[in-house]
């Protein structure tokens, strides 16, 4: 398989429609409205990455700063579209955005995963081993008292503590 060439950036409200299809492609990701995904292409474009391979979006991942914990960012989604697979470009767009200046007091990273996820839990593994720290979880959204039985039960996983700035200097990620 060839590889890509593949550049990473902020996403651009232009992407969001891209990235709606893309997330739209990558089961088990549930889609949100086009709405909600140029809403991440804007707002939350500083803690967000498009993966651009020839004017097309083929990765995208959309994160935030936890309002009352500035010091975590919680991954919303992480979408790499088949073309793209099996170059490490999820760990690649997490240190992108790890990477950002607006990411230097993170010191935890937060995300949901179903228990049938494999392909998340084996990224946020590597990544918790990359930064020398550890991974936890628990539920956080459960299926029969969040979910109305319509979903799997969302565990909570978390990263951290690392110092980012540490980290990279020492080229651990």
């Amino acid at each position: 398989m060839k590889s890509l060439v593949i550049d990473l950036r902020q996403p651009l409200p232009e992407d969001g429609s891209q990235a709606f299809k893309l997330i739209s492609q990558c089961p088990p990701l549930d889609t949100n409205s086009l709405y909600c995904n140029l809403l991440q292409c804007s707002h939350f474009s500083c803690t967000s990455v498009a993966a651009v391979a020839q004017d097309e979006v083929v990765g995208f991942i959309s994160a935030y700063v936890v309002p009352d914990r500035p010091n975590t960012l919680f991954v919303w989604q992480v979408a790499v579209g088949t073309q793209a697979r099996g170059q490490g470009l999820a760990t690649r767009m997490l240190q992108h955005i790890l990477d950002r200046p607006l990411c230097n007091d993170i010191r935890y990273l937060e995300t949901t995963i179903t228990e049938s996820n494999q392909a998340s839990w084996a990224l946020f593994n590597g990544l918790s081993s990359k930064l020398n720290t550890e991974l936890h979880s628990s539920v956080m959204f459960d299926r029969k008292q969040h979910l109305d039985n319509a979903h799997d039960t969302e565990m909570l996983v978390k990263i951290g503590p690392f110092n980012i700035r540490k980290e990279i200097n020492n080229e651990n990620i």
